[in-house]
């Protein structure tokens, strides 16, 4: 992990902060998967999105965290209903939207800010 080893804070403390962060995240999706294929007796959520979002979780901090999983939220339900009405098509519930897709670049996003403005 970069928070354990890079900077002034660096060292055992940052690193645990960085996989508690990652952890976390990481358990509401997983809960999320879990509960989605209770209810509805399918996956739409997979483990890569899980990880990911874990791996954003310890990468990035929590405010900038939560606005990027809001972003790409965002961003693939935006996707999905633009693509629907230039196809003519109707939304449908059990349709499959790759969330890791918009989730990468809305973390690469996150950090650059973080990075600017810090």
């Amino acid at each position: 992990m970069r928070a354990g080893t890079i900077g002034p804070e660096a060292g055992w403390e940052a690193a645990l902060w960085a996989a508690g962060s990652g952890l976390l995240i990481a358990l509401p999706f997983l809960a999320l998967m879990a509960g989605y294929r209770w209810w509805r007796g399918r996956d739409r959520l997979r483990l890569g999105d899980i990880k990911l979002a874990g791996v954003a979780g310890a990468w990035l901090g929590l405010v900038t965290l939560f606005a990027v999983i809001e972003l790409a939220t965002l961003s693939a339900l935006g996707a999905y209903f633009l693509a629907g009405a230039i196809r003519k098509r109707p939304a449908k519930a059990t349709a499959f939207l790759p969330f890791g897709s918009f989730l990468a670049p809305a973390i690469w996003l996150g950090w650059l800010v973080e990075a600017i403005w810090g």
